[in-house]
């Protein structure tokens, strides 16, 4: 700062120091036509001239006073150059013009300064977003986690309850074997002494009839234990087992969606049990109303959401175009409508085998490494966000986190294959708890 400061006086101390050898010593301005004696000195052309005016004989130089026997004299054009650069670069206008590009080039400097403090704000706000959103995601999944490991904690207790209950049961009717064979040997050894008693006096006596003897105890078979059946449910796949059980607590479990045969288009047959959808050569006679669709070949499940978490899994297998997401209760069912945000639906969608796109406006085109035949569908609604999955590895295929308010229904449509090949289904997959059984 403190070179930058010195810079303008420099810069007017050389400048001054140059109008003071460009001023003539007989005007005391810069020079006019200036002319250059033998002595090496400059005046303007007009004041020489008049100085000399008048004078008989030799002339002099008005500085050094070294006489010259002749008037003559030479003008210095690189001189009278520099004078006009001088002249103009000390001219009013000249120096209104520089104060006002220091003047802007001032406030341009300032408003660079000003943009980089504001970034530098930014970027430490982003910061700070960064830092708290990375802290609150570390305690959800540490909570999500932590629910997993008290669901484990809980099924382990409680298979071990039931070990321990079913081994104090076992152990129970071998203990009650044991005492009732103990109760029958003190029986056996109390009549053995009698009779070993009665035959010791035979020796001194008749023996004239058997002592009185106790009946003896009949003791059941004892009860085979029998090991298979004991340890046969504890030595299946276990964690697989349990994993299956886990579904019933995970929140958000997968979902048990059924297809709403009412909202169908007419060209969609859905299976008996309504977990299967596809789509058929002709129409099916179906009553209208409100509900259904009628323009594109579209599909919803019975089951709608308006709060919580909610996950699903579809099986779309190897078909060559499909449509799948959530829309909104409000949507137009009767025209035909391109599938986006703002018409109320949250869409993945698939064309032509490999061609996967997310349904924004225009759409988003996603570059994926594997053809996924099992999609799952995530569903937040209070922080109305739409995640699509493979759900053969649980990769993230494409999240909308600007989703739906209000009530939505899972969405699908099989699509009009338009080939001779027997089109292919779509499928609601469940996962039903799976119950542990001898």
């Amino acid at each position: 700062m403190a070179a930058a400061a010195a810079a303008p006086c420099v810069v007017s101390s050389t400048k001054g120091s140059l109008r003071e050898d460009l001023t003539c010593a007989i005007c005391c301005d810069l020079f006019r036509e200036p002319v250059m004696l033998a002595c090496m000195h400059h005046f303007c052309r007009p004041c020489i001239s008049r100085y000399w005016r008048g004078t008989q004989g030799p002339v002099t130089c008005p500085q050094c006073r070294k006489e010259f026997s002749c008037r003559n004299f030479q003008t210095n054009y690189l001189v009278a150059a520099m004078v006009e650069k001088v002249r103009a670069t000390t001219s009013d206008t000249y120096i209104q013009n520089l104060k006002k590009q220091l003047k802007e080039t001032l406030e341009s400097y300032r408003l660079r300064r000003d943009d980089h403090n504001n970034n530098i704000t930014r970027d430490k706000g982003k910061m700070d977003t960064i830092k708290r959103f990375g802290a609150d995601l570390q305690t959800r999944v540490k909570g999500e986690f932590r629910a997993l490991h008290q669901i484990l904690d809980d099924e382990e207790t409680c298979m071990l309850e039931q070990i321990r209950r079913e081994q104090e049961e076992e152990l129970e009717k071998v203990e009650r074997h044991l005492e009732a064979l103990r109760v029958a040997v003190r029986e056996l050894e109390e009549n053995m002494r009698m009779l070993q008693q009665a035959s010791a006096a035979t020796e001194n006596t008749v023996l004239t009839e058997l002592p009185q003897l106790r009946p003896c105890v009949q003791v059941d078979v004892a009860p085979e234990f029998d090991i298979n059946g004991f340890s046969n449910k504890y030595m299946a796949p276990l964690q697989y087992i349990t994993w299956r059980k886990m579904f019933k607590s995970l929140k958000p479990g997968p979902s048990p969606l059924t297809f709403d045969v009412e909202s169908a288009h007419p060209s969609i047959r859905v299976s008996r049990d309504k977990t299967v959808a596809v789509e058929c050569d002709g129409m099916i006679l179906h009553m209208d109303h409100d509900k259904r669709f009628l323009q594109c070949v579209n599909i919803l499940a019975t089951q709608g959401f308006q709060s919580g978490r909610h996950y699903w899994e579809v099986e779309v297998g190897s078909k060559p175009k499909w449509d799948l997401g959530v829309a909104s209760d409000a949507v137009d069912r009767h025209s035909r409508i391109k599938l986006s945000p703002e018409s109320g639906y949250w869409t993945l969608r698939l064309r032509n085998r490999n061609e996967y796109s997310a349904g924004t406006q225009p759409w988003t085109r996603l570059q994926l490494s594997s053809s996924p035949e099992r999609l799952g569908v995530f569903l937040d609604c209070e922080e109305r966000r739409v995640s699509f999955y493979n759900a053969d590895d649980m990769s993230l295929l494409y999240s909308f986190a600007n989703g739906p308010r209000g009530k939505v229904f899972p969405f699908f449509s099989p699509c009009i294959s338009g080939s001779s090949q027997e089109p292919q289904p779509i499928k609601l997959l469940h996962y039903p708890p799976v119950a542990l059984s001898g």
